[in-house]
């Protein structure tokens, strides 16, 4: 089946959507991408439920050190962005960048969200062969994904893996992108965009986890 014939369907706000990667990824497919994660460095852990996940993410988070919680549907109604951010049992970074002022106190927000020690959040795609793609408008979350985070938590729904590096930038243009587009015009009345696009083939030993969920989560 092509690209194509697979996008039969717009959002409402014109945009193609392929509803084909919504759907969950067989075990097999899971237990591939969990296996090459590996053999490129990323810690993974694998859970059958989002509740699961989020019991595993509070239980490892350091309450000594600042934890950035990146913009993620998967954060959101997984509960842990409140979780680190509303709980007061952890130093999170976001409380703070919501009292500085975004017209007068860029650069303030910049440094303060930069370097956290931990950076929680999703990707858009998983590849079998051990890669994770994330996208971003802003790309304010990409620089603590990439390197300078001390160390990073991805919560990753399982239809999210796909087979290549070709599917997962399709996943990012025909899914991932539309569902993000109709959330920033609900909730800020203006458009999204795919502007900035981050592949990781490995990392150092230690530094990434992935949280593979057999549950659906995201987009």
């Amino acid at each position: 089946m092509t690209t194509t014939e697979q996008i039969q369907t717009k959002t409402p706000f014109g945009l193609p959507i392929d509803e084909s990667f919504a759907k969950p990824a067989s075990e097999e497919s899971i237990q591939r991408a969990a296996a090459a994660l590996r053999e490129h460095n990323f810690s993974v852990e694998v859970f059958d439920t989002l509740a699961q996940a989020r019991a595993y993410v509070n239980s490892v988070l350091p309450s000594d050190q600042s934890i950035l919680t990146a913009s993620s549907e998967t954060l959101r109604v997984s509960g842990l962005a409140d979780d680190v951010n509303a709980s007061g049992k952890f130093n999170a970074i976001m409380p703070q960048l919501m009292k500085l002022d975004r017209k007068t106190q860029r650069a303030e927000m910049r440094k303060l969200s930069a370097a956290p020690d931990v950076v929680i959040g999703s990707v858009h795609a998983v590849t079998e062969d051990g890669r994770v793609v994330a996208a971003s408008a802003s790309g304010s979350q990409l620089g603590p994904y990439a390197g300078s985070a001390g160390k990073v938590i991805w919560v990753v729904g399982s239809q999210k893996v796909v087979p290549d590096i070709e599917t997962a930038m399709r996943r990012v243009q025909f899914y991932s992108y539309p569902k993000e587009d109709i959330r920033a015009r609900e909730k800020y009345g203006m458009p999204s965009a795919l502007l900035k696009v981050l592949t990781m083939n490995g990392d150092f030993p230690g530094r990434s986890t992935v949280v593979l969920v057999r549950e659906p989560a995201g987009f």
